[in-house]
Parts: structure tokens; sequence; C-alpha cells
């Protein structure tokens, strides 16, 4: 498994065809909207898998449940062929993040066979099945050539990584050794830093804070080396208060990037090389730490404005962008109770399942990173609630052929919008405890 995943990552840009991207859509005609076509990637045997990342060399990483759906293991793929990345020991581990390099460093979080000794749920909770989602120590991990790579701490016990670049500078946030009174016992005791790793992944380094905060995280970085994350409270080590503030580092320095007017939940999940950030924010200080976010896009000429939400819907996650400055994410209705992935450029958000060329009778359920060529992966729900991950890919035009096929042009024409799935229960309570939502409703 090690050969086989170390030739893949070595070779990956040898195996690449380099098909150059369509130029960009306007987004404001229907009629010049680009069509997707859908490649549904296999899974490890599970009903839930999911493609979290994909770079410009097309490789998808994310992750994948095993049989049962009681574990999950992060996963690559390449044109189709999986790659399970394995654990620490534990029963989990996943990309949980847009990953944006092309050499060959896969950042994620993986568990230990270790019991957590402080009883401790930690942040990795919230991207693991909830069965084995506790109890086991859980570190900031990255796959380079075949090998799992753990990521020094802080002086705690778990960690979290999430993006890194072509420089090999891996950013997330670890734990402490302080008791922090703002956390939220027992789910979370020790107080978290944001951090970054590397070039040398033995070393660690500390992010500096706002003033007044005491915790933080990292969630995503450029080849500038800007970084963007979290500043605020340790609450529970799942975003609400510890998301008080949308932050960017660079040079040393903190700034607070704004938001959209709540008090909670302004989280970065994305920066492109141009310094544009785009993630989600809460819109009412009256909401406290529950989650009514729209997602956003923070530009250094314009700062940071609402993307809005897909008719009908109320909440809404701005989660990837590309240098061309497209956006995707996920739509949902109040309670999540139905969900789409969106496609936003030029102004105007799309639903993606309405881009789609020829038959595909699974909803996009979330499009969680867009590469430079456009393509895009993310989520399908299918009638019975099963998750599939997948690769969304834009369908060339030749020359003086119109946009799309008739059936999709027809259905634009005519007005038509595609039906939300009603999400099952289950599937809505697993949804809410993918985004970290599972306790107190949607409140932590």
């Amino acid at each position: 498994m090690k050969t086989s995943i170390a030739r893949l990552l070595i070779t990956a840009a040898s195996l690449l065809t380099g098909a150059a991207s369509a130029a960009p859509p306007e987004a404001s005609q229907q009629d010049r909207l680009d069509r997707y076509t859908i490649v549904r990637l296999s899974s490890l045997g599970g009903t839930d898998s999911s493609g979290n990342s994909i770079n410009d060399e097309r490789l998808v990483a994310g992750y994948s449940n095993l049989p049962g759906d009681g574990a999950r293991h992060a996963t690559l793929w390449l044109h189709g062929s999986r790659f399970d990345l394995g654990t620490l020991g534990g029963p989990n581990s996943n990309v949980a993040w847009p990953v944006k390099n092309t050499v060959g460093l896969i950042a994620g979080i993986a568990q230990t066979a270790t019991p957590e000794p402080l009883g401790q749920g930690w942040s990795c909770r919230a991207f693991f099945p909830a069965a084995t989602s506790t109890g086991f120590i859980c570190l900031g991990v990255v796959w380079e050539r075949g090998e799992i790579i753990e990521l020094p701490t802080l002086g705690g016990f778990n960690g979290f990584a999430t993006g890194a670049n072509n420089l090999r500078q891996v950013v997330g946030w670890t734990e402490n050794n302080v008791q922090d009174p703002t956390c939220a016992r027992p789910l979370q005791v020790l107080q978290f830093r944001p951090v970054i790793w590397g070039p040398d992944l033995r070393q660690v380094q500390e992010l500096p804070l706002l003033p007044q905060d005491t915790a933080g995280a990292a969630t995503a970085i450029n080849d500038r080396g800007q970084v963007v994350g979290i500043s605020g409270a340790c609450g529970t080590a799942v975003g609400g208060v510890t998301a008080r503030n949308a932050v960017l580092w660079e040079k040393g320095t903190v700034t607070n990037i704004g938001n959209l007017g709540g008090v909670a939940w302004n989280t970065p999940m994305a920066i492109n090389e141009h310094g544009d950030i785009v993630g989600f924010s809460n819109v009412n200080p009256n909401d406290g730490a529950t989650f009514n976010a729209r997602a956003f896009l923070w530009t250094r000429g314009r700062g940071i404005r609402s993307l809005g939400t897909l008719p009908g819907d109320a909440l809404s996650q701005a989660l990837g962008i590309n240098d061309q400055g497209q956006v995707v994410g996920i739509s949902c209705t109040a309670g999540f109770a139905s969900c789409r992935a969106f496609l936003w450029q030029k102004g105007v958000m799309t639903d993606l399942n309405e881009l789609v060329s020829g038959e595909f009778n699974e909803q996009l359920f979330t499009a969680n990173d867009i590469n430079e060529r456009g393509e895009i992966t993310g989520q399908s729900l299918d009638a019975t609630g099963a998750f599939s991950a997948v690769w969304v890919i834009p369908v060339p035009r030749q020359p003086g052929q119109g946009p799309g096929n008739p059936a999709s042009m027809a259905r634009l024409a005519s007005g038509h919008r595609s039906t939300p799935i009603t999400l099952p229960e289950n599937v809505r309570l697993q949804l809410l405890q993918q985004l970290g939502l599972s306790e107190a409703r949607f409140a932590r």
C-alpha cells in the first residue's frame, strides 16, 4: 500500500492530460453557463464518502466510510483510482479541508489507539462517525510518499491539520497544556492555538491571536504564506464562540477581517493566491452561538460581503475558491431540512444541479473545493440517504457549439429549478454532526 501511494504521489503530474480550463462563463446569462458531467467516486464500502479537496493535478482527497459506517478513513482518488490512507491505529482519519498544493503533501487528521486522557471530545469529533468520534487522541497528520506523519502539538494531547501549500507549510491548531476556563467541559478542557508546521514538519510555530482571545485555529494557507482562520474563546473546540473573529495572518501580523453581523461562526474556509477569502459568518448578534450563517467573500478592495443563499434557502457556507474567483459551497433550508451545492461566479449564485449535463439521478448536495480547471469535488445524495464522493467536470465546448445539451437548455429556458431532496431525519442529524451542530440543537 505504501509503495502504491508513493508511486501515485510522485508520478501524478506525468499521468495527467494537462488540458486547459474553459474561459470564464457569463454567469448572468443562463444560456452561457458551463455544463458539468459527474463522476461518482468509489467508496471503501460504507454509505458516506466525500471529496473535500481537489488540486490542479486532479487529485481528489476526502474520506470514505468503511462497511457498516462505524469508521471512516482518509481517501485519495486519482482519475477514479481509490487509495485508503489508513490511520494512526485508531478507527478514523479524514482529509477534512481543501489541500491545494501539488507537491504530494496531504494534510488531515487521524486517531491513534491511545485513549484520550481527559475524556475530551476535541475538534475531530465533528468529522468522524458518531459511534467512534471520541475516546481516542486525534492528531494533525500529513501523508507523504505513502507514509503517515504525526505533527507535533504545543504540549497538549490533540491536534488538527487543514491546509498545506507548495512550500511545505501546513496549518491547523493544537492543544497546549493550559486548562482554560472559557472551555466548555467535558467536551474541551485544554486551550488550543492556531499553528503552522514546516517546512520542517517536526517544528511547530504558534500564530498570534487577537487581544483578549484565548483560542483559535488556522484553516487555510496559500503559496504567499497568507493564513486564514479564527480567533475567540475555547468553547467546545468546534466553531461557535471560537469563531468570534475571522482573521488573516500575514508577515507575522494578525488582522480581523470582519463579519456579516454575528458574534460567532465567523469562519474563513479557503484563500486563493490573490488573497481572496471565502467562508461563512453569522448575520445577527442576537443569534449568539446559534448557527445562522451565510456564505461570504472577502477581498482587500471590497472587504467582506455576503454571497446570499439559493432561492428559498436560509443558510449557506462558502467552502472553496480558485484564482478565477469561482466559489463553491452549500446552501440549505432552515434546520438543514434540505441542502444543495452551489457555484458562485460573477456575482451570481447558481444551483450546481441545474448545470449537470446528461442523466444524473442524484442531488449534488455540497461542493467543497474547486481547482484552476474549474473542476469541483463534493458529495451527492441519493434517495436512500447515501452520500457519494463526486468529481464534477466542466464539459468542453466545441468551436461554434452552443453550451449544454438540449435537455439542460430546455430545463433552464422553462424556468425549471431542481427540487431539493428532503433529508431523512437520520441523514439530517448526520449532517448536523458533520457540521459540528449536534450539541444543544445548533448552539455551541
